[in-house]
């Protein structure tokens, strides 16, 4: 039986951040993303900063606490040394993700004597390269990894037994090994009562299946000690490669990452006719000296083309900027990306437009990117609130926060306004005319009504004869609170083919609220 080795690097954004920042191994260190924390040093868990912390409330248990905004790239080009390292030593290295990569574990033991000695031989290893690490040692690839975040070698057949006793939640511990929502599969658990991976691996395959989605049965399989998926029997179609000759060579990361987002759009273009998608990948480069480089990453999800172009992009930023041994000494002069292992194209789910399912992701990445670049409140997401008018039933909450309404929208609201909801709401409030035919402004009276009939409504310098209108509605909210205190009418105006606006009087006249289309 084959065994898996797992190294692991314990907090690798935040290592690789320090190491970019040339801060002692004593900083405290704290990886945000969206606001809150990603990843963290041990010195800063020691002043009781943790993950899923807002980053004010991380710096206000730990001062002294170095911030900084995740950076994928950044991640995967500090790892590079260390997986050159250990391929030295231990050839067939194959990175997971920047921070973990395993090996097949039989040629390793046999080559220093023993499995505790080839543990003992990588930790030396990396510490040489400068990074810390733990090592696990078992059958399956899931197991070891979690077996590496114990520092465990589980004993041949046993890696159910291990997996047993352990809180259910380690089957989400690696995002690399788990889908997107694997936490709301393990929130499910805990709530029907399945504390630990033995309760769940106590239930039947059928069970599993029949309840749940295609992410609880690879999780189930793992909790039982098993593959993660069957070993693919399915040979590798021809002419897969993908290769990009480097004319001039290249010796820029920038250059380097705008050839490998075309080479990841080609070979996905191959990947789909042929009908298969890619679950490990060889990236391989040439240089001008003769040396050849290439490194295989593994990944539990098939490939996307996007994903497939951030390791290639971290790994030529590793190999041309980092500070491996095998760093090239001259520019690459030709590129390849090879599919190691290939599965049915089925095993890919598709996204609402009929691509790979990456639309999301791309959009949630760079959300992300411009929130570290302009600061946690610049970018919002709206969330469904209470309220009589539009813009009071719009919440917004920076991207990362709880998505919480500022009031219930399921209340009943009397004297809400009627459906259709305006297409777009106008934090802005643009001033707006309506005038009579004879040109005179039209307010609200006393009563509520209009005090002339409306005809003409003006825009700055735009005018459109009204076509019709509904209203107006007076608006007296919050009476006893001059603060807050509303006090108004609405109206809807028709003066277009199904265009019309959302208009609000008051003291100063009239504004637009919404706009309908």
């Amino acid at each position: 039986m084959s065994r898996v080795l797992a190294l692991w690097c314990p907090d690798w954004p935040a290592v690789a951040a320090a190491a970019v920042a040339d801060l002692p191994a004593t900083t405290p260190v704290a990886v945000v993303s969206a606001n809150r924390v990603i990843a963290c040093s041990a010195p800063a868990r020691a002043e009781g900063v943790r993950r899923g912390l807002r980053k004010r409330e991380a710096q206000a248990r730990c001062p002294d606490v170095y911030v900084t905004t995740a950076d994928s790239d950044r991640d995967g080009r500090m790892f590079e040394p260390v997986a050159a390292a250990i391929d030295a030593i231990a050839p067939g290295v194959e990175v997971l993700r920047p921070g973990l990569l395993i090996l097949g574990a039989r040629g390793v033991s046999r080559y220093f004597g023993s499995e505790h000695k080839a543990v003992e031989r990588l930790i030396d290893q990396a510490a040489g390269a400068g990074v810390e690490c733990q090592v696990g040692i078992a059958d399956e690839l899931s197991t070891a990894v979690v077996a590496a975040r114990h520092a465990v070698i589980v004993p041949r057949s046993g890696g159910a037994r291990y997996l047993a006793p352990l809180p259910v939640s380690e089957l989400a511990a690696e995002p690399s090994l788990a889908a997107a929502d694997r936490e709301n599969l393990i929130d499910l658990l805990r709530r029907l009562g399945l504390r630990t991976i033995g309760d769940f691996a106590a239930l039947t395959p059928g069970d599993v299946a029949s309840r749940f989605g295609t992410d609880a049965v690879l999780a189930h399989r793992s909790a039982r000690g098993e593959a993660e998926r069957p070993p693919s029997a399915r040979a590798l179609p021809p002419d897969l490669n993908v290769e990009y000759p480097c004319d001039p060579p290249i010796d820029r990361v920038d250059a380097a990452a705008f050839a490998g987002r075309g080479m990841a759009e080609r070979l996905h273009t191959k990947l789909a006719a042929a009908a298969v998608a890619c679950t490990r990948l060889l990236v391989h480069a040439s240089t001008g000296n003769g040396e050849n480089l290439s490194r295989i990453w593994r990944c539990a999800e098939p490939l996307t083309p996007e994903g497939t172009a951030d390791r290639v992009r971290w790994q030529l930023d590793g190999w041309l900027t980092g500070r491996s041994e095998k760093r090239p000494t001259a520019g690459i002069t030709m590129l390849r990306l090879e599919p190691v292992e290939v599965v049915a194209a089925g095993d890919l789910q598709l996204g609402l437009w009929g691509s790979v399912g990456d639309e999301e992701e791309r959009a949630r990445r760079a959300l992300v990117r411009v929130q570290g670049l302009l600061g946690g409140d610049a970018v919002k997401i709206g969330v469904l609130s209470g309220g009589r008018g539009p813009a009071e039933r719009v919440t917004l909450r920076s991207l990362g926060d709880e998505l919480v309404p500022l009031s219930d929208p399921s209340a009943p609201w009397p004297g809400r306004m009627p459906q259709p909801a305006p297409a777009a709401v106008l934090d802005t409030s643009p001033r707006v005319v309506l005038e009579d035919s004879n040109g005179n402004a039209v307010r609200i009276e006393e009563r509520g009504g209009f005090d002339t009939e409306p005809v003409v409504l003006r825009w700055g310098s735009k005018m459109w004869t009204l076509r019709g209108w509904a209203g107006p509605w007076s608006v007296d909210e919050r009476w006893w609170d001059p603060a807050m205190g509303v006090e108004g009418a609405r109206v809807q105006v028709l003066f277009e083919e199904n265009r019309a606006l959302l208009l609000f009087y008051d003291d100063e006249g009239w504004r637009v609220e919404g706009i309908y289309e």
